[in-house]
């Protein structure tokens, strides 16, 4: 059993990175990535216990897209983080995350929330942006879920200041190709994703941002129907894609999604996948 999709405190997780390679040690897991929200922070951290306790660890980072009218999120696994070019997509993915908060919180203000960037920098565990922000309001134990909170003050502010955009498919997955990784379309089927295309449309998607640089999509997710099973499967077998999978695990942050075993035991990746990938990467 593995996991390819897991995120950590240093985003929009519960658990820090230790603490993710930790309970997939307890857990039974076999190998295990982090791919943080648009941040690779975490991945020295995790890559160092992951080593001490003999779990396999693959470095990763999940990057949002825009692609037509959608955003899309990639799964970045096994790329080198000191590529030149890596580099300089990253700092430009860091600028576009974290500027103008200061401009958001006032926002957030406006709506009657009691927030102020004093506040938000208590709660930034590693970058000042989106996530410090949204911690910050969870803190506030408000009487809504958090999807509330995204959809009521945290995107609209983001939207006003001016930090809504996000870097074009075309722009970004050559990048990590370079950089020697391999990209998986995460949740194809969300909203971020491909929500509302006919499957026809779906298809023809993935063979343009395949010619981009895509490299596959996730195979298992934990809450795809049967249909949606259905047509990754197929697309994977007909255009020779790397299969992923994972629970897209945030602790207590989503509850009922648990590290390597999904909702109610549903998930079950299996550790061909990362035999397979770290071919890919050129690991024997």
């Amino acid at each position: 059993m593995i996991d390819l999709h897991v995120h950590s405190t240093v985003s929009d997780g519960t658990y820090t990175p230790r603490d993710v390679v930790d309970l997939a040690k307890e857990k039974g897991l076999e190998a295990v990535t982090l791919t943080d929200h648009e941040s690779i922070a975490g991945n020295g951290e995790a890559a160092a216990e992951a080593k001490k306790l003999g779990v396999n660890f693959i470095n990763g980072m999940e990057m949002t897209v825009a692609y037509e009218d959608h955003k899309l999120h990639i799964v970045c696994l096994g790329f080198d983080e000191a590529n030149p070019d890596f580099k300089q997509l990253y700092a430009k993915i860091r600028h576009n995350k974290e500027k103008n908060m200061d401009q958001v919180v006032e926002y957030i203000q406006r709506k009657g929330l009691d927030i102020t960037m004093d506040k938000v920098k208590k709660h930034a565990a590693v970058h000042l942006d989106r996530y410090a922000i949204m911690r910050t309001m969870v803190a506030m134990n408000l009487p809504c879920k958090i999807q509330t909170l995204w959809d009521e003050y945290l995107n609209p502010g983001l939207k006003e200041a001016g930090v809504y955009g996000d870097i074009p498919a075309e722009e970004a997955l050559p990048v990590i190709r370079k950089a020697g990784g391999v990209t998986s379309l995460a949740h194809y089927h969300k909203d971020i994703g491909m929500k509302g295309w006919s499957w026809e449309k779906k298809e023809e998607a993935l063979k343009e941002l395949m010619s981009f640089g895509l490299d596959g999509m996730e195979r298992y997710y934990p809450n795809y129907s049967p249909e949606d099973v259905a047509f990754a499967a197929r697309m994977i077998e007909k255009y020779n894609m790397v299969a992923t999978g994972g629970t897209d695990f945030h602790g207590t942050n989503r509850r009922g999604i648990e590290l390597g075993t999904g909702r109610e035991g549903n998930m079950n990746v299996p550790f061909e996948f990362y035999e397979k990938i770290m071919a890919r990467l050129g690991h024997k």
